[in-house]
Order: C-alpha cells, then structure tokens, then sequence
C-alpha cells in the first residue's frame, strides 16, 4: 500500500555496528482511502487514496466525488489484488503501524529542478581543453552529418534539467517514529525538503 509523506531532510545516524549511515526522515501525512474499485463493477481491483491537508478546499470535480471526505488535495489510484482490497474500508486512515524497522521500501517523486543546463552538467560531456587557445571548453560539439538537414530527436543537447518523475527501490527503514508520525529511511531520496513523495512497502 502507498502513503504520502513529507520529506522533513537528511541527517546521519550510527547503526548496531558503529556504522554512520545517511538517512531521509519523512513524515507521513493523513492518507484516506476514498474508494475501491472491484472486477465485477470497474473491470479491474485497484485502491484510490487521498492526501489530506485541513482547511483544504479541493476542486469542484474532487468534492463531487467524495462528498463525505473534505480537504483532499491529491488522488492516488493503486492497483491490488482483491484480497489485499477487502482487507480495507472506505474512510479509513493508512496508519504508520504498517511500517516497521527493517523494512525495504520504494520512495518515488518529482527530482529537483535544475532549470537550463548545459551538456557538461546535464549529460556528463567531457570538457575541452582550458588552455592554448582553446574555444572548445563546455561547447557540445559536432551533433551529427549533414544529412538529413536536421537535429535528430533524441540528441544529448543543452536544455531543462530535473523537474522529472524519480524513483529509488530497496530504501530500508532504520527507524520508525511513532509518536512523531516519521519513517527514516536510508539514503537520499528524490526532491526538495517539504516535498510530497509516495512510499510504498517492496514486499
């Protein structure tokens, strides 16, 4: 099951061996399931979910779909079996409970935005050389043959950079907060602090 949460920022922590390690702290928010979807009435099993936030107003179209939950700000669907789908009940909160230490988890969301980049940066192109005389330091270079007359889609070129859907797997959870509503997970994960990420368990 997916939930939405908050990327708080990185910190580093010493595991049982003395190890310091990285780690993203992300606090969960209030996700709500909203809906499920059967094979007899929808053609497929699947799960929507919603991210709360109070005081919200959702749009008109969100509100008529879900008149009994207010301040939904972002919908989520997820495919399930219907086994995992009868286990659940409409309204009811994704709880932290279903975390635990030791858990691998996926983390997906929109990377940062580096804005426009050049081919050095963006694509890892070696530079040219700094000195005699050189104009050739961070230029791209030659970008094909005179035929067709045109760029051919798909060259590596300067232009925007990051912005982009992201996704790190096999994230372990060193340590659940409770009290505090948080997971920390090892490593980096995709985003800027206060960023909305989706973290799903990889069982």
């Amino acid at each position: 099951m997916k939930v939405f949460t908050k990327k708080i920022g990185m910190t580093q922590i010493f595991d049982k061996n003395g190890n310091l390690k990285p780690v993203t702290v992300l606090e969960l928010s209030k996700t709500v399931i909203l809906r499920k979807k059967t094979i007899a009435k929808d053609g497929y099993s699947a799960v929507l979910f919603g991210r709360i936030k109070e005081n919200f107003i959702a749009k008109k179209s969100v509100q008529g779909q879900f008149k009994d939950v207010s301040g939904i700000k972002q919908v989520k669907e997820q495919r399930l079996s219907d086994d995992e789908i009868s286990k659940m009940v409409d309204g009811e909160d994704v709880l932290i409970s279903i975390f635990s230490e030791g858990d691998k988890v996926v983390v997906s969301g929109i990377s940062k935005g580096k804005g426009f980049a050049g081919t050095v940066k963006r694509h890892g192109f070696a530079t040219g050389p700094k000195t005699h005389g050189s104009h050739n330091y961070r230029a791209p270079g030659s970008i094909g043959p005179t035929y067709p007359q045109r760029t051919i889609l798909g060259r590596k070129m300067s232009g925007h950079m990051g912005a982009t859907s992201s996704k790190v797997k096999n994230l372990t959870v060193e340590r659940v907060e409770k009290d505090l509503n948080r997971i920390w997970v090892s490593g980096s994960v995709p985003g800027p602090n206060k960023g909305c990420l989706m973290v799903e368990k990889n069982d």
